[in-house]
């Protein structure tokens, strides 16, 4: 006849000990120490292609209603439906019909396109001196050409360049190394 088991015995034979706990929870903290990184590399990925794609569609947008209407259009960065002075296109920007040609929007002045601030992990910035583009009639744009920036917050080193040439063409190619940093700088 066999022995009964001991209260002690019986508690052993199902569950958990400690050590098993902290192994299980050192397990956790490393994959989580992986997966969370990479999670947010993800994310700022995606929100810079969105951001990329939010700006080349506004270009081609604003390009082809100018040589469709026979009219200037204007793109600028915006706070709510005015165009600001600055080189930074992250907290949104518009497109409108520049019907009286002064490069200011008016109220009765038509907007085609409006663009809301960009998430804060992303950044768009615009070539110093280059407050907004002006697409004409013949599909060009005054001035010289404009590069923007667009970094996001996984650093310098993934920052890309858009370059509009006055002819209307878009092109990307990588960012100027000074300008990566000083648009990734703070983000």
């Amino acid at each position: 006849m066999s022995r009964p088991r001991s209260p002690a015995a019986r508690r052993r034979t199902g569950g958990f000990t400690l050590l098993d706990l902290v192994i299980a929870m050192t397990i956790l903290g490393i994959l989580m120490g992986i997966v969370i990184p990479a999670l947010k590399d993800a994310v700022a990925r995606t929100h810079a292609a969105s951001a990329r794609s939010a700006i080349t569609t506004t270009l081609f947008d604003a390009l082809r209603h100018a040589t469709v209407l026979g009219r200037e259009i204007v793109v600028c960065p915006a706070s709510a439906s005015q165009c600001v002075g600055s080189t930074d296109w992250s907290p949104g920007w518009i497109a409108f019909i520049d019907g009286d040609g002064n490069r200011l929007r008016s109220p009765d002045e038509q907007i085609i396109r409006k663009q809301e601030a960009l998430p804060t992990s992303v950044r768009l910035q615009g070539t110093i001196g280059r407050q907004r583009i002006v697409y004409q009639p013949n599909g060009g744009n005054g001035g010289s050409n404009i590069t923007f920036t667009l970094c996001d917050r996984r650093g310098p080193k993934h920052a890309q360049a858009l370059i509009l040439s006055n002819g209307g063409r878009l092109r990307s190619d990588r960012a100027a190394p000074a300008a990566a940093a000083a648009c990734a700088n703070g983000l």
